[in-house]
């Protein structure tokens, strides 16, 4: 081909008048598109003089329509439609060797295992002998946690529950049973939750609970990283979603148990902006996007209410043989 047949054809191009715009959607990566191949492609066309119509990737849906106070309802089944950070849950003072000695048993034949808080030997002391002195336990003594089985030197556990929340439970560093009730660190606030007269996507046929989560900006306290510092609250009130059919009811109720057991939020480093000394998620997912998944924090997904039911399970909420006493 000649250059002016090559030109020809590019004029021609440009003004539309044979070859038609092609278009270059989802620049984000949202979409079938990756970034980088959809840039290569719109320069290679407009280096070859051909039309380039770029597309910005839809945004998440994140909020239902407008709603009146008076198009809100109690969820069925659930009392109450407000919950704040209950205060006897901020006490702590239990006393560790007390904790230790509730939930194990001790062992007259000790295996030749390790321990696997310290790595020692059980039939030898603890790590912690000359680290940690405990009234009343010596560093040689082997307990066996009661429901699952498991077991470590009493001097480890009490120097593991000391260096947790000292709420009053243990977890098995081996299986993850809870014994007792787990509480968290999460700042005081405030939970909110109703129900909405719309529907999620894949849920076509129920209405949908609204939960509002509010935590102000504070100062740490002991329990936290960096006591005595400030902590930024970004991003509330949060707003999250549930349908409303028997799963949803069920976890919304064990989200409140959770919240009331301070488990839901914490202090520490965000994972999306990096900042540090700020409130975050504690590892249990909520749905985030009203309209959407384009993100992943949205509707459909038929997977995340079991989902959440497991990783609430892990937190000790909702797990019947492990969370009692």
């Amino acid at each position: 081909m000649s250059d002016g047949s090559w030109q020809g054809e590019r004029n021609a191009g440009r003004t539309g008048s044979k070859v038609p715009a092609l278009p270059v959607k989802n620049l984000t990566g949202s979409g079938p598109v990756h970034p980088a191949l959809a840039g290569m492609t719109g320069i290679l066309l407009c280096a070859a003089g051909l039309p380039v119509c770029l597309t910005r990737a839809p945004k998440p849906v994140l909020h239902p329509p407008p709603i009146n106070k008076g198009d809100m309802r109690p969820v069925p089944g659930v009392n109450g439609t407000r919950r704040k950070t209950k205060k006897k849950h901020l006490r702590r003072g239990k006393n560790p060797e007390d904790v230790v000695r509730r939930y194990t048993e001790k062992i007259k034949v000790v295996p030749d295992e390790d321990c696997t808080i310290c790595m020692e030997r059980l039939v030898m002391s603890s790590g912690y002998e000359g680290v940690l002195h405990q009234k009343g336990i010596k560093p040689e003594l082997v307990g066996k946690l009661g429901k699952c089985g498991h077991m470590y030197h009493l001097l480890c556990l009490v120097a593991m529950y000391n260096n947790g929340n000292k709420d009053g439970s243990l977890q098995c560093p081996t299986c993850k049973a809870i014994y007792g009730e787990k509480t968290g660190t999460q700042p005081p606030g405030k939970m909110e939750y109703h129900l909405i007269p719309h529907c999620l996507p894949g849920y076509l046929d129920t209405k949908t609970i609204r939960i509002v989560y509010d935590i102000p900006a504070g100062i740490q306290t002991p329990e936290h990283p960096n006591p005595g510092k400030k902590f930024s609250a970004r991003g509330f009130p949060r707003h999250c979603y549930l349908p409303d059919n028997d799963k949803g009811r069920k976890v919304l109720k064990l989200l409140i148990m959770a919240w009331d057991r301070r488990l839901i939020f914490t202090i520490g480093t965000s994972s999306t902006t990096g900042e540090g000394d700020t409130v975050v998620w504690n590892e249990i997912h909520h749905k985030t996007e009203f309209g959407t998944n384009l993100t992943g924090h949205g509707y459909p997904d038929p997977k995340y209410l079991d989902n959440v039911l497991t990783e609430l399970s892990a937190q000790g909420v909702g797990r019947d043989d492990t969370a009692k006493d």
